[in-house]
């Protein structure tokens, strides 16, 4: 008995879809009748489309599908496709190169979104909305000056931050008064109640004790 591996067979272009997808493909290739084989390649695209849902959120999907089709059967397949036939050319471009900010983050327990919300921010005209968001973002910032320093800190230097950060364009209203966040460094098992309450057992054990 012979057994068919993986390793002997044609690599898979694009695993996404799995071998069966690709032995479609080229079954259609095969397809005489030119009707037929639209027929039959409009079916593969289906099953092509439910097998990843997730290109359902891609804009124009479809068109997409059918150029994995075409990339599936190395260009090489006789249909007629609702959108312009794809060329090999157009899959061997190189992507573009994304620019990495080398600029220093200025406070790092931030990092570089907040500050460039903060950017955001001060180009907002001034109103009711602006302030409403330079609270929210205060609230945030105190926030996150809490889950990598263990000391509390005041409303004033998330103030003073949030100047700087925008480069003195943003000025917050000193009235503003911060929800209080616990640091979460701060909480112990002593200031647990169970905790507390285990110790007061364990007291309370010990004067019945000495009373025997």
């Amino acid at each position: 008995m012979k057994f068919d591996y993986n390793t002997q067979r044609r690599n898979l272009v694009l695993p996404e879809y799995g071998r069966h997808i690709q032995k479609m493909i080229q079954y259609v290739k095969s397809v005489q009748d030119r009707g037929k084989r639209n027929e039959q390649v409009r079916s593969v695209v289906t099953v092509m489309g439910n097998l990843n849902p997730h290109l359902r959120d891609i804009v124009d999907f479809r068109h997409k599908l059918w150029d994995h089709v075409y990339l599936i059967a190395d260009f090489d397949i006789d249909i007629d496709s609702p959108y312009p036939v794809p060329v090999p050319e157009t899959f061997k471009e190189k992507p573009a190169i994304i620019p990495y900010p080398n600029t220093p983050v200025r406070i790092m327990h931030y990092g570089r979104n907040i500050e460039n919300m903060l950017k955001v921010l001060a180009g907002i005209p001034d109103g009711p909305e602006k302030e409403t968001m330079i609270a929210a973002m205060a609230h945030y910032m105190k926030k996150q000056y809490l889950t990598w320093n263990k000391d509390a800190v005041s409303d004033d230097i998330i103030f003073k931050d949030i100047e700087v950060l925008s480069k003195g364009r943003i000025h917050v209203n000193p009235a503003l008064k911060l929800m209080n966040i616990q640091s979460n460094n701060s909480n112990n098992s002593n200031n647990h109640p169970r905790h507390s309450q285990n110790n007061k057992n364990g007291k309370n054990k010990k004067h019945k004790k000495k009373k025997k």
